[in-house]
């Protein structure tokens, strides 16, 4: 008699044959800190240019504050180019692969009201350009201007990644860490009269190649016979989405953490 594979199952059995799938709104960015103080760096230049050129008003910014501003980003992934080979088989056509191809890949940063993600990116841009300092910004207005592209020694960066954890950060982590990246484009920023938004300038990076990194992380709670690291010290299940929607959570809004008013 065959097995009838058609069977009622429970909340529980989907819990038990899936897991716990992984959700998308936990990640980390990161960008390399470019400091003028840089010794035998190729990106000391990039560094200087940025400084003088993006005028940024926050120390912090490159250091921990970047990477919290990206509000959207995408894994990387990659495919392959083949060639078609006929013939080795009557009336069959193979395909064989011949070069590993890299998709660029989008990051979406909020912009503060001092516009430092916006300076920052197209300083960066200006520099792989060749735009030269900023005392010569007025020859940028002459016709005739041309451009020098930098060596791309000087404007790519290899140590950019993207982090993808769970919310209670242990387990399998996934680190993509992005060699020899630089900003490839910026999309346009709109804005219009009406009801305000915030302000988001997305920046699309090239880069050779990313390396994949699986790190695990150990739940420190329950090594030393703690709580449960699945919830926190007032017992809500941080895989509960309605546990954490209280006044403590909602009386703030995007908006007030970043400086603005409700009004």
């Amino acid at each position: 008699m065959a097995n009838n594979l058609v069977k009622e199952i429970t909340t529980r059995d989907v819990r038990e044959l899936i897991g716990q799938p992984a959700l998308t709104n936990n990640y980390l960015v990161y960008i390399p800190p470019l400091s003028t103080g840089m010794i035998d760096s190729n990106n000391s230049k990039l560094a200087t240019h940025i400084e003088n050129y993006g005028r940024l008003t926050d120390g912090e910014f490159l250091k921990r504050k970047i990477g919290m501003l990206c509000s959207d980003a995408s894994l990387p992934t990659s495919s392959y180019a083949t060639a078609e080979v006929k013939g080795n088989f009557v009336g069959v056509t193979q395909e064989f692969a011949h070069t590993r191809l890299y998709a660029d890949t989008d990051f979406t940063f909020y912009v503060d009201k001092n516009y430092d993600s916006i300076k920052f990116f197209e300083a960066w841009m200006d520099y792989i350009s060749g735009a030269g300092e900023v005392s010569q910004s007025d020859k940028l207005k002459r016709t005739g201007y041309f451009r020098r592209m930098a060596y791309p020694d000087y404007y790519k960066v290899s140590e950019m990644s993207i982090t993808k954890f769970e919310r209670n950060i242990s387990g399998e982590l996934l680190k993509y860490t992005f060699i020899n990246a630089f900003p490839k484009s910026m999309t346009a920023i709109p804005v219009a009269y009406g009801a305000a938004d915030l302000l988001k300038v997305t920046v699309s990076f090239n880069y050779d190649r990313y390396v994949m990194d699986r790190k695990q992380v150990i739940d420190q709670k329950n090594s030393r016979g703690g709580n449960n690291a699945s919830t926190d010290p007032q017992g809500r299940d941080f895989d509960d989405e309605m546990a954490f929607t209280g006044p403590e959570r909602g009386s703030r809004s995007i908006r007030e953490e970043f400086g603005y008013s409700r009004d």
